[in-house]
């Protein structure tokens, strides 16, 4: 006879419901793939299906991919990824001696010659000291030390884990991390998962998406009521508002990290996206040590960069790094044992990451194709940024600042009342309500500037500036053609 198990006449309930699952990660939202594009890849399967539609493709402008919209990936880094995955290939003498060499550099250094084995949780060591190196060249000889430096999985990961080091605290004591209204939404939906307060400071459209001092002030001031304040985030070149701050608001807002006592965050991954006539890309780095040790030797940074965004795009490959300056020993401590639970960043992320901060040089086999691509590349960006701005500010009711750096146009939106209403009694976001009816409209699919947050009573969206020109153009005029039609629909 077996056991008698008592029944159980209970209904069954999962372990893990919507009730009992984590709280915080019920309030993680990240607009760039949200709602709007999930139903774009739902149209892309209608379409595929034969469903009938006023447009015959989806045209994607919400993320910054790259090489999805088109843009071609650089030889030389192609070529030594290749060799390094396959390096029977450096028999071949199809390939450059300098890929040749770069990659029997990285083999190297990797277990077993092989780009499969695990690499220190670090990043690998010859890896590090490049991007010291190159540091070093790019702040015009202000040193680094490769023992500050953390290779990671794209920038996300670095910011993710940099957070998770610095949230503590309950209650009015709780952590607050200051970040730019609009931002990129991993930063709330870090913060949201880590159970930080997001501490909202806005920049000024008006000036360009400037930071304002006085907003800074201000912000900080209002935060220290309800919690403990004590990060502070920049992205700059800015995204999603492409603006590129000045050496002046730089030097201000270290004065301030350091009189108001704040650990500092600067997001560079678009340092190489510059387009605007006088405007120029200033690491915090450079510029915190250029303002002399009393700063240099207190204010903590950490700065983000990536293989993802500029000449690169190499989004999938995920290869990034982070460099720390006058972190608390103790505190560095903390930090390698964290990213040693993970074990190591992507290494072939890592060795794209290499041949960033070390590209071919003046002399070598690849240097003039690699000099060739990589200005062709961000030229192209650079008219594209022009073409967007200028376009845009031909539509009535559609203001757009100039997209000095980055890869995204954030046009001001004028919506009617009548729309602003209807949205409002769907419960939606009126531009997600904008931006939801020029996707079943045109196929185009854009991010509400909802997603990225914005001053009350103003609506925006944000948009790509990578399309191919031609598709570009299309999509700018299409833009045009919905927001007049909107605009009449609901006047």
């Amino acid at each position: 006879m077996g056991h008698n198990t008592p029944r159980d006449t209970s209904p069954l309930v999962s372990v893990l419901t919507i009730d009992t699952m984590n709280p915080n990660v019920k309030n993680v939202e990240y607009a760039v793939r949200g709602p709007i594009v999930q139903r774009a890849v739902q149209i892309e399967k209608e379409l595929r299906e034969g469903m009938k539609k006023p447009f015959t493709e989806v045209i994607k402008a919400n993320i910054g991919d790259a090489h999805a919209m088109g843009q071609q990936p650089i030889t030389f880094f192609r070529q030594v990824l290749a060799l390094c995955s396959y390096p029977e290939l450096l028999k071949d003498n199809m390939f450059p001696e300098d890929a040749k060499s770069r990659a029997r550099r990285i083999l190297q250094a990797c277990g077993g010659s092989s780009l499969g084995a695990y690499s220190a949780s670090q990043g690998i060591d010859c890896v590090r000291q490049d991007v010291a190196r190159y540091i070093e060249r790019r702040d015009g000889g202000v040193p680094c030390d490769p023992d500050n430096v953390y290779l990671t999985s794209g920038a996300s990961d670095g910011i993710v884990t940099m957070l998770k080091l610095l949230v503590c605290g309950e209650g009015a004591s709780k952590t607050g991390v200051m970040i730019s209204i609009p931002q990129y939404p991993l930063y709330s939906a870090a913060l949201a998962e880590l159970g930080a307060v997001q501490v909202n400071y806005y920049l000024n459209e008006e000036k360009c998406w400037s930071m304002d001092l006085s907003e800074l002030e201000r912000s900080l001031a209002e935060a220290r009521k309800h919690c403990n304040p004590k990060v502070l985030c920049i992205i700059n070149p800015g995204n999603p508002t492409g603006q590129v701050q000045s050496r002046q608001c730089i030097e201000d807002v270290i004065r301030f990290a350091a009189k108001e006592h704040l650990f500092l965050m600067a997001d560079e991954v678009y340092q190489d996206n510059v387009y605007a006539e006088g405007c120029q890309f200033h690491s915090f780095k450079k510029v915190l040590f250029e303002l002399g040790p009393q700063y240099s030797n207190t204010v903590e940074l950490v700065s983000f960069h990536s293989t993802s965004k500029c000449y690169m795009g190499e989004c999938g490959f995920r290869g990034g790094y982070m460099e720390v300056i006058n972190m608390d020993p103790e505190v560095k401590a903390q930090l390698i044992k964290l990213v040693s639970v993970r074990l190591c960043p992507a290494v072939p992320g890592q060795a794209l990451m290499d041949m960033v901060v070390n590209s071919p040089q003046p002399g070598e086999p690849s240097y003039t194709t690699f000099m060739k691509e990589r200005t062709a590349t961000l030229s192209l960006l650079a008219e594209k940024a022009k073409l967007t701005e200028e376009m845009l500010n031909t539509v009535p009711g559609i203001t757009c600042n100039p997209v000095q750096g980055a890869m995204y146009s954030f046009p001001n939106i004028s919506l009617p009342q009548k729309a602003i209403k209807e949205a409002k009694a769907l419960g939606q976001a009126p531009d997600m309500f904008y931006c939801m009816k020029m996707l079943e409209e045109t196929g185009i699919c854009l991010v509400p500037g909802s997603g990225f947050g914005q001053k009350d009573g103003t609506y925006h969206f944000r948009m790509t500036i990578l399309p191919p020109t031609d598709k570009l153009k299309l999509l700018l005029a299409k833009v045009k053609e919905f927001h007049q039609k909107f605009t009449r629909q609901y006047s």
